[in-house]
């Protein structure tokens, strides 16, 4: 009957890692320049668990005796997508960084894929979704073409007016793509969906957003969840980074939904793994720079947390982190190459310290113990240290 669940605050780093420099990424500190940019956060809460004991946050003192176990996690694969970051926790370290396209994706490809999905291809460029969809969408509508376009991150993302281009079609246009989009030179780790609505100037994305991940090369924890009978559930867009490949998921509008099927899967859980991700902070506020959003999304969260530790059990084991980061007020829109806070929780054990992990796989390490299902992860668990029960 015991349950584990992970919960994903995607984007919410907590500071640069050793390497940021390599990726453009010095002075990110998701989370600590927030706090400075709104002039210090709230979150008694996350507070109590341990976040302000992690690392310098403005507003979130470090506590004497956290209720959870705090620390944070370093990122060994080679990137700082949602794909890779999501693979790591589950044991799947990615040694070679998946493939980026700054000058936009290959004439010759570009063509082919024109040719394969029958609509003509607008912009192929490094734009902001949101920005894009402004200066082309009058004449994606006009032709009902295809917007195309990148960023720092390893995507092919086709963006398309519902009026001019069905979500069917759209879909199958991404389907398309990503059988087209193979490695080693042009396996992109995500091919994402972008449907938009409204009128010129005041054109809006919508929550029909699908991404179409590669899929892992490798065994991952929920393979072996899976082949020892475990039940495994998702809450997000879990499903799509792993190419639904052990796991099926709700995918949520926002973090609110988010929360409350979050609370329903837990309540209607009979046992296993509950795989969550709540995406507001990096699509809504990390890629748009919006650090005021950024700061009432995490209070909404906090004020969420005291249901969420109500509703696990003793048996239960409950671990709170991020992906990567996407820290809101430096000049850049894309993921920053952050650590990860750590936050383990388990009704009735104390917290204490777990320090800097090597990995994000220590996730699988501790989850492959807590399941008894085997499996050759890198990595070290930390389950005895947070679940005083095993031995």
């Amino acid at each position: 009957m015991k349950k584990a669940v992970v919960l994903v605050l995607d984007g919410v780093g907590i500071g640069e890692m050793p390497d940021a420099a390599d990726y453009g990424d010095s002075g990110s500190d998701t989370l600590g320049n927030t706090a400075r940019a709104v002039g210090g956060l709230s979150l008694p809460n996350l507070q109590k668990m341990g976040l302000g004991n992690i690392h310098p946050v403005s507003g979130i003192k470090p506590v004497s005796s956290p209720i959870a176990s705090w620390g944070k996690l370093s990122e060994m694969s080679k990137g700082k997508d949602s794909t890779t970051g999501h693979w790591e926790m589950m044991g799947l370290v990615s040694s070679v960084a998946m493939p980026t396209f700054p000058s936009g994706f290959p004439t010759a490809f570009i063509d082919e894929f024109s040719l394969a999905c029958g609509h003509a291809i607008l912009g192929n460029e490094v734009a902001s979704g949101t920005e894009i969809i402004q200066r082309l969408g009058e004449e994606q509508i006009r032709t009902e073409g295809l917007i195309v376009y990148t960023s720092a991150d390893s995507v092919f993302q086709i963006a398309a007016h519902e009026s001019a281009v069905s979500l069917d079609e759209l879909y199958r246009c991404c389907r398309i793509a990503r059988k087209m989009l193979v490695p080693p030179d042009l396996g992109v780790s995500r091919v994402i969906a972008r449907p938009f609505i409204g009128q010129a100037g005041r054109y809006t994305r919508t929550a029909s957003r699908r991404d179409f991940s590669v899929s892992p090369p490798g065994e991952t924890l929920l393979d072996k969840l899976v082949e020892k009978g475990i039940a495994v559930t998702g809450v997000g867009k879990i499903d799509d980074l792993f190419n639904h490949r052990n796991i099926k998921t709700e995918h949520t509008a926002n973090n609110s939904q988010g929360m409350n099927l979050l609370l329903e899967k837990i309540s209607i859980s009979a046992g296993g793994f509950i795989f969550a991700n709540f995406c507001d902070f990096d699509s809504k506020w990390g890629h748009r720079n919006d650090y005021q959003g950024f700061a009432q999304g995490l209070a909404d969260v906090d004020r969420w947390i005291p249901r969420l530790l109500k509703s696990l059990t003793r048996e239960d084991l409950l671990i709170i982190t991020a992906d990567h980061g996407n820290d809101p007020t430096t000049p850049s829109t894309d993921h920053s190459r952050e650590f990860v806070p750590l936050l383990v929780y388990s009704p009735g054990f104390s917290g204490l310290s777990l320090g800097t992990r090597s990995t994000f796989s220590d996730i699988a390490c501790t989850l492959a113990e807590f399941f008894q299902t085997g499996g050759d992860f890198p990595g070290r668990s930390f389950l005895k240290e947070v679940h005083h029960d095993i031995q």
